[in-house]
Formats: C-alpha cells, structure tokens, sequence
C-alpha cells in the first residue's frame, strides 16, 4: 500500500470508532419499530457469534439484505447440492435479510448458521474471520469493506464479489475514494459481474480478473404455491384490472394516490389498486396514508383479503416473502423505487411470474435487466405516477396486447439464466485453489 492509501485506511478506521455509538443509537432508533434490532449486538459490534456448523469446506456468503439474500439463494443451494460435505455461513446486514435467509438454513439442516456480519471495525472482522475460519467468501453485489477485505488477506481467505454490479453513479462516487476503495478492492480474488457495464465500470478501480456472467436473480426459482394461492385471487377479484404497485419506497404512494384521484375518473374502469412497500415498518405508515385519503385499506397480514374488493377500497400487501403471490395476482405491476431517485428494484420475479412490468424514469440499480426488459416487449417505461397510471389502464384495456406482453416477461426470464452455474464454477475453482 501506498502512503496515501496507509493514510486513508487509518482515517476510515478511525471514523467507524467515532460512528460506533452512532451505530448503537441508531440500532436502538430502529428496535422502536422493528424489535430485531435490539439483538445481536455482539454480532455486530464485537464478531461473536454462534459457532459455525462443522462441514467441510466452510462457505461465508455476505448477503446485506433482502435482495441479495434471494440472490445468494440458488447459489447456495447449487454449491450445497455440489459440495455435499460444505457448510455455510450466511452473514446479513438487515433484520429482514436475515429473516429471507432463514428459509435457507431450515432447507439445510445443521449445514447453515446466520449470523450478522460485523460493523468494519478491525478486532471486530478479525474475530469473525477467526470464530467462522471460512475457506471461501462470497460477497453478493456491492459490499466493499476496506477492513473487512484487509483481514481476509491477511488471514488468506479467498473472496469472489458475485453478481456485481455497479451503478455509474456510484462509480464516479468511488472514484473521490479511490485511495481507500483501490486496496480494499486488490483483496478481491475474482469478480462475476452481472453485465458489461457494470464490468467496465468496476474495471476503473479493479486491475483483477471479472467475468460477466449474468444475474443470480433470474435463476430464483418462484414459489409454485405462491403462484397458485395469487392466481386464484386473481380469479375470485373478477373482471376488474388488477395493478400492483411493488416494493414501493418512501414517497411514492402518496405520488401514486395523488394521480389516481386526479385521474381515476378518466379510466372507465374500476381496477383493483395493491400496494406492497419496500420495508415492513412502512406497512402502517402507508396504511395510514391510504385511509386519509378517505380510502379503505383492507391488510393482508390482518386476513382481510377476501373474494371481492368492494370499491374504494386499497389492498395493502403487508407481509414478508409473498411477492411471488402478489405478482400472480396482478395483471400489471409498476416496480418501486423507479418513480423517485431510488434506482428501482427488482424487476426480474414480476416477469417470472408472467406479469407486465411498468417502470419509472429511475432504473439505475438495474439498469441491464431494465433495458433488456424493454427491449424484449416486458417491460414500458413512463415519466412520472401519471403517466404510469395512463399506461396500465390502457395495456389492460387491450387483453391481445396484455397477453403478448404476459409471454414477453416469461420468455424475457427464461433467457436470462444461467447465471448459477458460472458462478458456482468460480467457486469451486477458489476452494480448489
């Protein structure tokens, strides 16, 4: 390392001892809401945790938070079914993302431990390291830690960065910190990433090799169950359009309701409007916001969804790990985060499901799969909540049209994957190495 680059460490390394208590009230801000919050500090502060299951190779997986964790879900399944003796920990950063991942550990019994990946300080990522004695790490998308990275080094853990992606955005931010973020990213022995750009993206701070192989998330395989319990929703709503508004983020229902009762009127149709937040502790914010707009919020976590949905009336999906049944109880889904500067989400379980996607102007976060998406007739882009609005009404309006697009999205899909079994053979040449 550089003298700069010794100096930008010590500096990074000496904000994270400043941010700790930081850390520790946010923590407790968060506990208010969503109790998990409270646990496992010794997780995250500290690098103690439950001890590792005993299998032979260890596979760490770093999985921050819901989308990652569904997007390490069929690489670790693939490796657990190649490595019949491997064990693994499954490392999180989010209560949610733990919860996802424990339909993971309860399919391999004894073959999985959770745990929460510490905050980057030093002692704390060497004490992990040492506890979980990994002989691979896989770190899903984006999560660079400098120290984190350092001591698997150090301690001679090999580390693949899978279904790397990389946002032009976030890259020109990386640039002011490539003192720091150049040595953190030397530590990496391989990079798949997701698509050409992001690999000439990653390219500008990363001299090693990167391959592009695609994304994990097209090889999730969808809940059948799921499904049927959503279509047959579907069937019993009747012929009133059904429009899911998915994994919406903060500011964008009101931006949502606001068009739907300037325009509503305008449609001639009656459609059924579903709203499924991004983040549990919105679900009563937002069921709030629905009922003062005079609306009645039937909640699904409350078992209010019934056969018919009188008018006037929103449905609020307020549940975890069901985004499989609302997408196959929708005829038409608007992706979240796309209407304000969120980047969107994840678009790819909607047109596995068989379900027109809309999106807004903002799809940096995945902006491959939005404009492959696109261009294979799955997928419109809109300008603004109205404009979305517009759109469903008229697709839906059109069932020829609404049909052709219902075969885009699946066959969009099934062309996408793959992804699995290119990673799953870089692993397994990192541990054979």
């Amino acid at each position: 390392m550089t003298l700069k680059e010794r100096l930008a460490l010590a500096a990074y390394s000496a904000g994270w001892w400043l941010a700790a208590p930081l850390a520790a009230v946010y923590l407790l801000w968060r506990g208010l809401s969503q109790r998990e919050y409270r646990r496992h500090w010794g997780e995250r502060f500290l690098g103690h945790g439950a001890p590792p299951p005993t299998g032979r190779p260890r596979v760490w997986v770093h999985a921050v938070s819901v989308g990652e964790t569904r997007a390490a879900q069929p690489l670790v399944e693939r490796l657990a079914r190649e490595l019949p003796g491997a064990s693994f920990v499954l490392t999180h950063m989010t209560p949610t993302g733990r919860a996802v991942g424990r339909s993971m550990a309860e399919a391999l019994p004894g073959r999985v431990a959770q745990r929460y990946l510490p905050y980057d300080l030093r002692p704390a990522v060497t004490r992990f390291l040492g506890e979980v004695q990994p002989s691979l790490g896989i770190i899903m998308e984006t999560e660079v830690w400098p120290n984190l990275l350092r001591a698997t080094r150090i301690a001679g853990v090999p580390v693949l960065l899978a279904n790397a992606r990389l946002s032009e955005k976030s890259a020109a931010r990386g640039q002011r910190y490539a003192a720091l973020l150049a040595p953190a990213a030397a530590s990496l022995d391989r990079i798949a990433a997701q698509s050409d750009a992001d690999r000439n993206r990653i390219s500008r701070w990363y001299a090693g090799p990167i391959e592009v192989v695609g994304n994990l998330k097209f090889d999730l395989a969808v809940n059948e169950a799921l499904v049927a319990a959503g279509r047959a929703l579907r069937a019993n709503w009747g012929p009133r359009p059904a429009w899911l508004f998915a994994s919406t983020r903060d500011g964008e229902e009101e931006l949502l309701l606001d068009a739907w009762q300037r325009l509503g009127g305008q449609f001639g149709t009656d459609p059924i409007l579903i709203f499924v937040p991004r983040h549990p502790q919105r679900f009563d914010d937002v069921a709030r916001l629905i009922e003062g707009r005079r609306v009645a919020c039937l909640r699904r976590s409350r078992k209010q969804w019934t056969e018919s949905v009188p008018p006037a009336t929103v449905l609020l999906g307020d549940t975890m790990g069901e985004m499989s049944l609302y997408y196959a109880a929708a005829d038409m889904a608007l992706i979240g985060g796309s209407l304000r500067d969120f980047g969107a989400q994840n678009l790819i379980e909607a047109c596995a499901v068989g379900t027109p996607v809309v999106l807004g102007p903002s799809t940096f976060n995945f902006a491959q799969a939005a404009a492959d998406a696109i261009s294979a007739g799955a997928a419109l882009q809109v300008r603004d909540a109205g404009d979305a609005l517009t759109t469903m009404a008229s697709i839906c309006g059109d069932p020829d049209k609404l049909n052709v697009m219902r075969a885009a999205a699946r066959a969009f899909a099934a062309a996408h994957r793959g992804a699995t079994e290119r990673v799953a053979a870089m692993a397994r040449d990192l541990l054979r190495a």
